[in-house]
């Protein structure tokens, strides 16, 4: 309902509902997120369903309503588990909750229609994915990795697992068995792509397990965990994380450089800075020095030379739906075309901070050509050239002498992320 009305992210709404609900069994919070993602990847199909039993169609309802329509029919058409009659009474109930009698036996009867439908197979459930993702954003995916990888895209439905990366790779089996102590009902594994990670299901709150205080590991991404260590940072060299952030992938650069070495940090926003340095306090890492640059418009005081920079680029998130379905509804041709030319100002300012023989990283958590390959086409234009990675992990997800590659869902585990290498 929040996405839908207000605007809201479905992972920062849902984990304050869940925050305030501190009653319900691990079960229950698991059941409650796959209702909430799953019906936000499939929203559309779901509504052009339900549409067909409703002559008067959906429009006239309420976000609400149609939120509690929206769920059901997920329960309906995509969930084995649950009964369709226990989803009809719930919805049923909710609907007379907010509204009346009236709008209760509306529910009733549309949801009762749809139940005695044939059930849609995986397949089906693919393709109504693809087919619930606005059009020219579904045509770009497909353009940018093939029909047949985008429906396996498509196809990765499960919720993604909270990522942890293990500051000190030895000890990740440690802290895997750590950890399955301190949460016996959860799910831990390592990583498929990183040897830094672990994945974790059901845990809850992640700050609240042992070891975080303490500075032994970080809430990251396994895909965000690639990305930093695909840089190659090496003892003693200087680096520039142009877009840091709160600062995990500098943590990993800080730690790559060692005592020798350095990590300036620059991002938009002051605020996320004060958090990255607190972040890095907590890990027993720092930077040499922090720098707000809107690098859409200039250096901000950033000098260099850097040995390495790391340009981890704001885009438009498409790699990332697995746990913020939303954007498939939400992101427009004209969102693209905004995000690229950013992209490519802050490729060439922060690169033209790198010392001849220097290399650049360039990485976007997006899949689309648009924000990938048609950014660094332009490398050549200010100085770098292509080179295959140095960096022993980029190794392991890319071919041989490759300077790009994509990572995944469906292939590697992670989130959808495009990463270059470049020399000066």
């Amino acid at each position: 309902m929040r996405v839908a009305r207000d605007g809201a992210f479905a992972a920062a709404a849902l984990d304050t509902e869940l925050d305030r609900n501190v009653q319900l069994e691990p079960r229950d919070r698991a059941l409650a997120t796959e209702l909430v993602y799953g019906t936000l990847r499939l929203h559309g199909w779901l509504e052009q369903r339900l549409a067909r039993h409703a002559p008067r169609g959906l429009s006239r309802l309420s976000h609400e309503v149609r939120a509690v329509l929206a769920i059901a029919a997920y329960q309906i058409l995509a969930l084995e588990r649950v009964p369709a009659f226990a989803a009809v009474h719930e919805a049923v109930s909710a609907a007379r909750a907010l509204s009346d009698d009236r709008v209760s036996g509306f529910v009733n009867a549309i949801l009762r229609k749809l139940a005695n439908e044939p059930r849609p197979t995986e397949d089906d459930l693919t393709r109504a994915a693809f087919a619930s993702a606005e059009p020219a954003l579904a045509r770009a995916i497909v353009e940018s990795i093939g029909q047949q990888a985008a429906l396996e895209w498509f196809g990765s439905s499960e919720p993604p697992p909270q990522g942890v990366r293990v500051e000190d790779p030895s000890a990740r089996p440690l802290w895997m068995a750590r950890l399955r102590d301190a949460r016996p009902n959860a799910k831990v594994e390592a990583g498929r792509a990183c040897p830094h990670a672990l994945l974790v299901r059901g845990a809850g709150r992640l700050t609240d397990l042992p070891g975080y205080r303490e500075g032994a590991w970080t809430p990251q991404e396994e895909g965000a965990q690639v990305v930093a260590l695909a840089l190659g940072a090496r003892e003693g060299d200087v680096v520039l994380d142009a877009c840091a952030g709160r600062g995990n992938k500098s943590g990993i650069l800080a730690r790559s450089v060692g005592q020798y070495g350095a990590v300036d940090a620059a991002d938009l926003h002051p605020k996320k800075l004060d958090c990255l340095e607190r972040e890095l306090e907590r890990i027993g890492v720092r930077v040499r020095r922090t720098f707000a640059v809107d690098w859409s418009k200039g250096m901000g005081g950033v000098t260099g030379p850097y040995d390495r920079i790391l340009v981890d680029a704001p885009c438009s998130g498409t790699g990332t739906v697995r746990r913020r379905p939303e954007l498939l509804l939400r992101r427009t041709a004209s969102d693209l075309e905004s995000f690229r030319d950013l992209e490519r100002a802050i490729f060439a300012r922060a690169a033209a901070l790198v010392r001849p023989g220097g290399r650049v990283v360039y990485a976007v958590c997006s899949i689309l050509r648009e924000e990938a390959e048609a950014v660094v086409a332009s490398a050549s234009e200010f100085g770098l050239k292509p080179i295959a990675f140095d960096a022993p992990i980029a190794l392991s997800v890319a071919s041989a002498n490759a300077t790009s590659f994509r990572l995944l869902p469906h292939v590697h585990g992670t989130d959808g992320y495009f990463v270059a290498s470049f020399v000066r």
